[in-house]
């Protein structure tokens, strides 16, 4: 498959394959609605396997069979017999379980507006005039692709095609440096704040560029390749609200306070902050957390009040009333659950995420060659 080959056909399935949630689900009444949801869930039994996402809201969670991060409930759609996952997240987390599931397996999406809108600030048209443009100036074998798991199957498929990989937040500098033992620049996708913190960590944030996709004046070609790391400028409309007025108030607020954000916060943020890590090392350092600490938590407002409800420590958002849901996940709500529950019981199974053989394969080339970090 070459990098022509790489258009916008994947995509559209996004948006114009998926149906919407009908109106009479949305009219039901909350009891009512719970009532037929433990209905269908016990008539389907393990037949479906239903995944939360660590930043769906609490309702979401609560019927969840699994809580997680996106490749963690991926993994856990793999490991299960369910002949239908429904996964609770975006299009890109319910992409990748699909590309890592058995053949036999249905993933499905709730709702048509869960779509991450820092995967879509890297579609396959951009990066395909991008690596056009730094291959004039630079041998493709010089320029080792490497894309964040926040990122589209044809992403994913691009760095596999390519000799990259994909990577996660909290493995992300294992991944440069694998990337940098390979060739000369690293390319990243698609958030900049994971790659400008990840650079600096590797002692190379001096060797880093950004990327703007949208800027036909921007960097030139040669002028990006002189640098170990060439990254994306794309950034999560979550975490790149959190400033470090918002670190400076709540330790103003509270001196014992210790602050805690996810990486692909803005640099300051992550510098000013006591701890950084993934979802994942976040929901386990809160839940490990003793009795008498208090922490102030820079991620996604669900994931932070599920931490004050399951943990022992006093957990505050680092932003206050401020704080931000994601949208994308906003989308999924149980009013769209019941529907697919409802609808795989009648045999009419909706919103089935299907990513094509061929740029699955690609694909999973890409997450193997993480896993074999």
């Amino acid at each position: 498959m070459d990098t022509a080959s790489f258009d916008s056909e994947l995509s559209l399935f996004k948006y114009d394959d998926l149906d919407p949630v009908p109106e009479a689900y949305r009219d039901l009444d909350p009891a009512r609605r719970q009532e037929r949801i433990a209905a269908v869930r016990a008539e389907l039994g393990d037949d479906v396997l239903v995944l939360g996402h660590n930043y769906q809201r609490e309702e979401i969670v609560e019927l969840a069979d699994f809580v997680g991060d996106s490749y963690a409930l991926s993994t856990r759609a793999a490991e299960a017999d369910a002949e239908t996952v429904v996964f609770a997240g975006v299009t890109f987390m319910a992409e990748s379980a699909d590309i890592i599931t058995d053949a036999d397996q249905s993933v499905v999406l709730p709702s048509v507006e869960a779509s991450c809108p820092m995967a879509g600030m890297a579609e396959a048209l951009q990066v395909d005039a991008a690596w056009a443009d730094l291959t004039e100036v630079a041998s493709a074998d010089s320029i080792v692709p490497i894309c964040y798991m926040n990122s589209y199957a044809d992403l994913k498929a691009f760095c596999g095609e390519h000799g990259g990989l994909v990577c996660t937040s909290s493995n992300a500098a294992r991944a440069f440096e694998w990337a940098l033992d390979r060739g000369e620049t690293v390319l990243f996708l698609p958030d900049k704040h994971l790659g400008v913190n990840t650079a600096r960590d590797l002692g190379i944030d001096d060797a880093t560029v950004i990327y703007d996709p949208w800027d036909p004046d921007g960097l030139d070609p040669a002028t990006a390749l002189d640098n170990d790391l060439v990254v994306w400028d794309g950034y999560c409309q979550v975490h790149d609200r959190f400033t470090t007025d918002h670190v400076e108030a709540v330790r103003a607020e509270d001196p014992e306070v210790s602050v805690v954000v996810h990486p692909e916060c803005r640099p300051s943020v992550v510098e000013s902050a006591d701890a950084v890590g993934s979802t994942a090392q976040i929901r386990t350092l809160i839940e490990d957390a003793d009795p008498g600490e208090t922490w102030a938590v820079g991620t996604e407002i669900h994931m932070v009040n599920h931490l004050d409800r399951w943990a022992d420590a006093d957990v505050r958002a680092l932003c206050g009333d401020a704080c931000s849901d994601c949208n994308a996940m906003r989308q999924i709500d149980p009013a769209a659950v019941l529907w697919v529950l409802e609808s795989i019981a009648d045999g009419s199974t909706p919103n089935v995420v299907s990513v094509d053989p061929e740029t699955a394969e690609y694909a999973r080339t890409a997450l193997d060659r993480m896993l074999d970090l």
